[in-house]
């Protein structure tokens, strides 16, 4: 969406005051675990941008919180399976020997919004070290959030998801859907009826760039997140408010996967007999 169309659509600027006080009234307390998930252009024009909202989602959570976004860099991935665009199939092995091996500082994120992006960048912040689905945390919890972040299963228990499900977090939805929701993810690991596939990412491995191929399940939040979330708030407590233009949801993580996990496993593979 173009800024001046975000312009026309904002009927009141938005401040890291008025954000902040939006992230109050929907529920968010200081002291909590929040992976957010976010589009800054659904806000409505913000003074400030990125870094009004980072601001506002910092003192939300306050000295005492743990603040989480996805850090992904999709890019890094194989490149045989790239449709948005698709690269020439001459291009492939060279992209195999020459894309650089992701870095934990220097590696953009891809897709994440520029929220995202911004907050990555932050001196205090710790970003975990995979290729693909890394995640960013700045608080209290964040180095046991991000440390230790296995290559595979990339979305398991023993990932900056698992980690914060055991720390009782909120996912905020932040002017996104449910496809945007990570956390699911860690449902579909904990299935056991998901398909595997073979992926390959450039990674640092004994102080050498190589490209790493490895197994993990096929992940698909495009077959039926929205579906999922839309079940699980007629279930579940789903917060639902505004931050500016934005229609936003808050939920716990660890209900949102125990219910992902039931609804995956009986509405997309079926009931065993």
């Amino acid at each position: 969406m173009s800024e001046q169309k975000v312009i026309e659509l904002t009927q009141k600027v938005n401040t890291v005051d008025t954000i902040y006080n939006d992230l109050i009234k929907l529920g968010i307390k200081g002291g909590e675990v929040l992976l957010v998930h976010s589009s800054l252009s659904s806000i409505g024009w913000v003074c400030g941008g990125s870094q009004a909202a980072v601001m506002a989602l910092k003192q939300a959570v306050g000295e005492n919180g743990t603040l989480v976004m996805p850090a992904h860099s999709g890019d890094i991935s194989d490149p045989t399976e790239w449709e948005n665009p698709p690269v020439p199939k001459e291009w492939i092995p060279i992209i195999y020997e020459n894309m650089p091996a992701f870095d934990v500082k220097l590696t953009p994120t891809r897709g994440m919004g520029c929220i995202a992006e911004l907050f990555r960048t932050l001196p205090q912040v710790i970003r975990s070290n995979h290729p693909q689905v890394s995640f960013a945390a700045l608080g209290k919890f964040a180095d046991e959030i991000t440390g230790n972040h296995q290559l595979t299963p990339q979305f398991g228990m023993k990932s900056p998801l698992g980690k914060m499900y055991y720390l009782n977090a909120k996912v905020l939805l932040l002017g996104v859907g449910y496809d945007s929701c990570t956390s699911f993810h860690l449902a579909e690991a904990l299935n056991d009826r998901m398909p595997r596939k073979r992926m390959g990412a450039a990674i640092i491995e004994d102080k050498k760039r190589v490209w790493k191929w490895f197994e993990d399940f096929n992940y698909n939040s495009d077959e039926d997140f929205e579906k999922l979330g839309k079940a699980f708030e007629e279930t579940c407590t789903v917060t639902i408010g505004k931050i500016g233009n934005a229609e936003c949801r808050l939920f716990d993580l660890k209900a949102g996967v125990d219910f992902a996990k039931d609804w995956i496993k009986n509405n997309r593979f079926g009931k065993k007999s």
